[in-house]
């Protein structure tokens, strides 16, 4: 499951919700925006500026949260009147919402993920619809014909969630996934082929047989794993992505019969376990990957120690971003797109349209649910989509001659001291508290609205990174990879974005398989070889007992059932 994009990377869900009827907002045909298209600006009307606090619940962390004292925060405030009040989600962030849910102490905002339903159930979150189509005009105009996709389900057609996980028309240009490789791994290898796993242990291997340890005498590590708690999805994440599966969290969907099975209990899958077996065996692993917790790992990659990862960007970004700030570029990672073998193709950008399942969601105990919906809809502008994404013009870019420019000292910063630079200016950080434009898409001076396009990401890799790309022939890291005209659009979007009712079949049964797995994958990879399979054959059985299939059958019917509310006009 992709916990996070943008640390999340990033996915924070804040659900708006008033309990009203669903009005006009679902029969808006204003067109969402393509490749080049040049959307109007302007602020929202009629939003107050009286000074208000809100609070706000997030199940994603945001390490650079700085109570909107940064200078974008400051200008959101000046044009909105909005402060956050903030909490960030520590340890377990789904037992903070059962707990939310269940004490009635509502924040304002709530950005909730898959367990939404939790919230709905409960009544803590309300429907947005006429809140929308009242007071969220930009809203209204980035989805367009996009807004049915935000509806719960079909029985329930209320809007629970502002999305802010999903971009609108995405086209993305930016390699954040697979597998990862350091710079001076690579180069040393001579820069050579990197499609498998074994293509993967191999240069890992033989860079650990040359360089033991580092430069103080410590031992170097060939693969790192992040187990942590809910990081343990990026973990067994790798069963499908190696094997030709998209990510459609806990399940893999058949495209022509939208038949859901649980991922692990594919064949192929055991064998990608098998290997992290192997790795474990022949001392390639790091054997803390299931114990250490997650600044424990930062803090590992931040050594400069760990050759290899198979992770997001934004789960081991901090630890990579000190990397970068100590000068150690040549130990930072570059995306390669690793599978089982060469008869599977890495699906990571496997495209899923847009999806309405995450986002911000505003909650019954809300103090002023108008003033909620116009702070989003502001985010949603133009203007605040420049402002989050580029920053405050003069300070953080300019525009000459038309074109929207990073002041040079602001990208080495923005390069180099990414952390800091993020807590002081607040640039990007409000990525995940809005639903915004994708990659790819222009804004009403012609300009794109997010700073990943082709020039200016060039403009942030390092002279390791770039050394790298030219030696591969290759202008971007996602050149490396199968491209999104290789796979047919998901007619359901992500699955793991749909949120269910706390008391259906399928979330109950999820949470025995989730136990159950846990606690048998780091079993089955840190066993003796020769013990692997009864130990994979075991596990197999307990979730055949544990009702398994009838989990995969109510899964199933959801899966339809989204096709079909998906198709509703």
């Amino acid at each position: 499951m992709n916990w996070g994009k943008q640390g999340i990377l990033n996915s924070t869900i804040l659900t708006l919700s008033l309990t009203v009827t669903l009005a006009g907002c679902s029969s808006s045909t204003s067109p969402t925006p393509s490749e080049g298209t040049k959307l109007e600006s302007g602020a929202p009307s009629g939003v107050g500026l009286e000074p208000i606090t809100l609070s706000y619940f997030s199940e994603d962390p945001s390490t650079n949260w700085n109570n909107m004292k940064d200078e974008v925060g400051k200008v959101i405030t000046e044009k909105t009147g909005v402060t956050l009040n903030a909490e960030f989600a520590v340890g377990d962030p789904v037992q903070k919402i059962s707990l939310i849910a269940a004490t009635g102490d509502y924040p304002d905002l709530i950005a909730a993920k898959a367990d939404v339903g939790k919230l709905v159930d409960a009544g803590a979150i309300i429907d947005l619809t006429d809140l929308i189509d009242k007071y969220a005009p930009h809203i209204k105009k980035m989805l367009g014909d996009k807004l049915v996709r935000t509806k719960y389900s079909l029985d329930d057609p209320s809007i629970y969630a502002i999305p802010t996980w999903s971009s609108v028309d995405e086209k993305k240009l930016k390699a954040d996934g697979g597998f990862e490789l350091q710079h001076r791994v690579v180069k040393e290898a001579g820069y050579p082929e990197i499609h498998t796993v074994q293509d993967f242990e191999k240069v890992i291997q033989n860079y650990l047989t040359k360089h033991p340890t580092d430069e103080n005498g410590n031992k170097n590590i060939g693969l790192s794993l992040n187990a942590d708690d809910w990081h343990m999805y990026q973990v067994t994440n790798s069963g499908f992505q190696t094997t030709g599966g998209p990510d459609d969290g806990e399940y893999f969907i058949d495209q022509k019969t939208y038949q859901a099975t649980y991922h692990f209990r594919r064949p192929e899958e055991k064998e990608y376990f098998r290997w992290l077996n192997h790795m474990n065996n022949v001392g390639l692993l790091d054997p803390e990957s299931f114990i250490q917790k997650t600044d424990q790992f930062k803090a590992k990659v931040a050594t400069g120690r760990v050759l290899g990862l198979a992770d997001p960007e934004w789960d081991y970004g901090d630890g990579q971003n000190a990397l970068k700030a100590a000068g150690k570029f040549d130990q930072t990672y570059g995306h390669y797109p690793v599978t089982l073998s060469k008869d599977y193709k890495d699906t990571s950008f496997w495209p899923a349209g847009f999806d309405g399942g995450y986002g911000i969601s505003i909650s019954s105990k809300c103090k002023d649910p108008v003033r909620a919906i116009q702070f989003l809809d502001f985010l949603a502008s133009e203007e605040g989509q420049i402002l989050n994404n580029w920053g405050i013009e003069g300070k953080h870019y300019t525009v000459e001659n038309g074109k929207r420019t990073i002041i040079p000292a602001v990208q080495e910063r923005m390069n180099n001291e990414i952390a800091a630079f993020q807590k002081e200016s607040g640039v990007g950080l409000y990525w995940n508290i809005m639903v915004h434009y994708g990659d790819g898409i222009k804004d009403s001076t012609g300009n794109y609205f997010t700073r990943n396009y082709p020039e200016l990401l060039t403009a942030t890799y390092s002279e390791p990174e770039k050394e790298a790309l030219k030696a591969y022939k290759a202008e971007h890291w996602k050149n490396l990879f199968p491209s999104e005209e290789e796979f047919q659009p998901r007619a359901y979007g992500a699955a793991y974005t749909m949120s269910l009712p706390s008391d259906d079949l399928a979330v109950i049964l999820g949470a025995k398989m989730k136990d159950i797995t846990w606690k048998r994958i780091p079993e089955a990879v840190l066993s003796k070889p020769e013990d692997f399979d009864k130990i994979w054959d075991a596990y197999m059985a307990e979730l055949e007992k544990s009702g398994v299939k009838e989990m995969e059958a109510a899964y199933t019917k959801h899966i339809q059932s989204r096709i079909k509310l998906w198709s509703t006009k």
